[in-house]
């Protein structure tokens, strides 16, 4: 999780110097999809819900450096959080489900049966 926090942050830190709005979106993409590919078969159950929590994060961090120093920093705040999580949706959208199409390959099923054993008192 802590690859799409970075990336995500990288992304929206080089969309705001570059002015290329696509940048968080294709490195939260690509970090889901790298995380996806290299967690832990155990933790894929936890990964497949994480993808938009730890954007939300990563983009906090961002706005809040980008927001520093201005007159007003709430609402600057607010405002990047707001434009930010709209331009970029249909990326987190796409990530999250390029995440779970990986993990079901990679045995999100048996994770599921394996939670569902534990609250039912088989295992």
């Amino acid at each position: 999780m802590l690859i799409i926090v970075v990336f995500s942050f990288a992304g929206t830190m080089i969309a705001h110097l570059t002015s290329t709005p696509a940048a968080p979106g294709l490195a939260f993409t690509l970090a889901c999809l790298v995380t996806a590919a290299l967690v832990r078969p155990g933790d894929l159950l936890s990964l497949s819900v994480s993808p938009p929590i730890a954007y939300f994060v990563a983009v906090v961090a961002a706005e809040s450096v980008l927001a520093l120093g201005n007159e007003g920093f709430a609402r600057v705040l607010i405002l990047g959080l707001a434009s930010r999580l709209a331009e970029v949706a249909p990326w987190l959208f796409l990530g999250t489900a390029l995440v779970l199409v990986v993990a079901v390959f990679r045995g999100l099923p048996g994770n599921l049966r394996n939670l569902g054993d534990e609250l039912n008192g088989r295992k």
